[in-house]
């Protein structure tokens, strides 16, 4: 299934082998609980509206993105504020960069050249949140 990520002007297509590592680590449930001065046990339970991390990760064999889409992903990043649309498994999602979580964009090359280019592999992490 294709994975894209666009701000409106520019569609980037990523592969689709990356892996949501966090997929299942987050609950939209927000629960606290405390206790009075009289001993009593007071809850306050809600459902999150928003802020659900999608960390993207690729691996030593597969996920790879070309230094192309690594500089893309890396002008987006310098944008403060910038909003994206992450279409994954069929899903929209209007995100933001995990800026909170640096690096939101991080990128290792599979092969260390000693001078890279734009057609060099890199091995990439992504780190959004749902808005």
């Amino acid at each position: 299934m294709t994975v894209t990520l666009s701000d409106g002007t520019t569609t980037l297509t990523l592969d689709p082998d990356l892996d949501w590592s966090d997929e299942y680590a987050w609950s939209p449930v927000v629960q606290n609980s405390s206790y009075s001065l009289t001993g009593a046990l007071i809850v306050q339970v809600s459902t999150r509206q928003a802020g659900r991390p999608i960390t993207l990760a690729g691996a030593d064999d597969r996920g790879w993105m070309d230094g192309t889409v690594i500089a893309q992903l890396q002008a987006w990043a310098a944008v403060a504020g910038k909003t994206l649309t992450l279409t994954l498994r069929g899903v929209a999602y209007s995100v933001m960069l995990r800026h909170q979580d640096a690096p939101a964009v991080e990128a290792t090359p599979v092969v260390g050249y000693s001078d890279p280019n734009s057609n060099d592999w890199y091995v990439a992490t992504l780190k959004f949140m749902v808005i």
